[in-house]
């Protein structure tokens, strides 16, 4: 084998007394290499050594597609040794030899049809070495492509995923979350080695291993030839947690927007084929890598489409730059919601409760921020109380929850500020136990305080309706009714009394 790090290779043939050698530098090590044996076996050579029969040949060399590897294989071929094609040097050596013209018109039984056969017969039928093969492409795409290696690795893949689409992975819903919901199903389908593309301790080559100018055309080939599209965003998955989510730093930030961008445009338009988690995670990233418009703009209709399936840990989307002032992006989340209505159309109300719980769950969140604008503030809970108009189930304890906290975070607001924020509150929405603690809390407006004192009896006189037509309908008699009758009453009165002395104090 050759020798390393500018070490002169030369230990793998003998030597020629009668000849010259031809020296390449190669991958920063010198390579030797009879030039009448190679002249034999080369056209290319031949012809140099035609014109220049003294000259210096290594300069008319410098752009050989060749490794020391591949040069190694050359020289023990053109000595008549035996070469050790592999999958992983086969694209090389057949390069190599085109290269350098060691076809068989120039000599029977040359380099590159023996190269060529190998490929037929070892790589082309199998799926892994279909990979492994185009992944040592990627540095002489040009030469690999004019041989139509490419295309013949890439024909190989995409007819095999036609035939079995879970050698690109297992759609979202049947990838188990754990190692014990997946031991606990053990009587599901489970991919064999070459199948499973999700777990390093699998031994299949996944397509995440090729670079981009790889990658897109093939999966791009597979949604043309319709192979599933819960197979195909599977592996779109895997080549975003590979090359945009992975801790290991593989390529620079530009090399990174341009996967994205590549991705979101693979990625199938219809809802429910991947995860609304993976969605807002590439959001973050696009917005992270300063992503195109339209790639954002992808990102987020598809996530509209199934906000549904959001939690509010998806939808708290740092603010990006230094002219942001609010924590969390709230414009980027305005824009998924009008997407959501927009294209909701299912008959289903479900799917509506569910935004509606998350439009207050995000509320309380962003109500936190002691940068949050009023009218941001505002235009959400707005949003909140539209999204559950319609919904009878529904309190407004949340909204009021939200409006508590900002007004304790915001205590520079005026009395008319605060009286602005309180208009979305309805009073006769909130359950008895909130508009109790409206009615006594001292950072709401005094206007709103009374309101809530108002409702507040009006909820404890309904409450005490019941005990009084029970009391009123036993069979004791007309007298122990009325007496019974009578305690209830002074135990309303009581308890309004009280409540109008305490929110008396409050008001002064």
């Amino acid at each position: 084998m050759a020798a390393r790090n500018g070490i002169e290779s030369s230990t793998w043939r003998p030597r020629s007394k009668l000849t010259s050698e031809l020296q390449l530098h190669l991958c920063g090590s010198l390579f030797t290499v009879d030039r009448e044996l190679l002249a034999k076996k080369s056209s290319k050579i031949a012809k140099l050594m035609q014109r220049n029969p003294n000259g210096d040949l290594s300069n008319l060399l410098r752009d050989i597609p060749a490794d020391q590897e591949s040069m190694e294989i050359v020289g023990r071929f053109c000595h008549g040794f035996g070469i050790n094609l592999t999958t992983e040097n086969i694209v090389r050596v057949s390069c190599v030899a085109k290269y350098l013209g060691m076809t068989d018109n120039h000599c029977p039984e040359n380099l590159l049809t023996k190269a060529l056969d190998f490929f037929e017969r070892h790589v082309i039928p199998s799926w892994n070495n279909s990979v492994r093969a185009l992944k040592t492409a990627e540095n002489m795409l040009d030469h690999a492509s004019e041989l139509g290696l490419i295309d013949y690795c890439a024909q190989s893949i995409i007819s095999k995923a036609m035939e079995d689409p879970r050698l690109l992975g297992e759609s979202i819903g049947s990838v188990p979350i754990s190692d014990e919901e997946e031991e606990e199903d053990s009587n599901e389908y489970k991919p064999n080695a070459r199948r499973k593309l999700f777990d390093i301790e699998w031994k299949s080559e996944d397509l995440s291993s090729l670079g981009l100018r790889l990658y897109a055309p093939i999966i791009n080939a597979m949604i043309q030839q319709k192979i599933p599209q819960e197979n195909v965003a599977a592996n779109i998955c895997q080549y975003a947690k590979t090359w945009l989510f992975s801790d290991e730093e593989k390529i620079d930030e530009n090399s990174q927007r341009e996967i994205l961008e590549a991705l979101v445009q693979l990625l199938p338009q219809e809802r429910d084929i991947v995860t609304c988690t993976f969605l807002f995670h590439m959001l973050r990233f696009a917005k992270f890598l300063d992503a195109s418009s339209d790639c954002m703009n992808g990102i987020e209709q598809r996530i509209g489409k199934q906000l549904d399936q959001a939690s509010v840990k998806d939808m708290l989307i740092p603010s990006q730059g230094y002219a942001k002032d609010e924590q969390y992006d709230t414009e980027c989340i305005r824009r998924i919601l009008k997407n959501f209505y927009m294209h909701y159309t299912g008959p289903d109300p479900t799917g509506l409760g569910l935004v509606a719980e998350l439009i207050d769950e995000f509320l309380i969140e962003i109500s936190a921020d002691i940068d949050l604008k009023m009218p941001t503030f505002v235009a959400f809970a707005d949003m909140s109380v539209a999204a559950s108009d319609g919904l009878s189930h529904r309190t407004s304890d949340a909204i009021y929850r939200a409006v508590d906290i900002y007004l304790d975070k915001h205590r520079h607001l005026t009395e008319s500020e605060k009286e602005e924020i309180c208009k979305v509150l309805n009073c006769n929405r909130l359950s008895g136990e909130a508009c109790e603690h409206a009615a006594q809390n001292g950072r709401l407006p005094v206007r709103f305080v009374v309101q809530a004192l108002f409702v507040a009896q009006l909820k404890l006189r309904e409450a005490f309706v019941p005990r009084i037509a029970a009391a009123g309908g036993g069979g004791g008699g007309s007298e122990n009714s009325d007496g019974r009758r009578r305690v209830v009453e002074r135990e309303e009165e009581e308890g309004e009394r009280m409540e109008i002395e305490r929110m008396g104090i409050k008001v002064d």
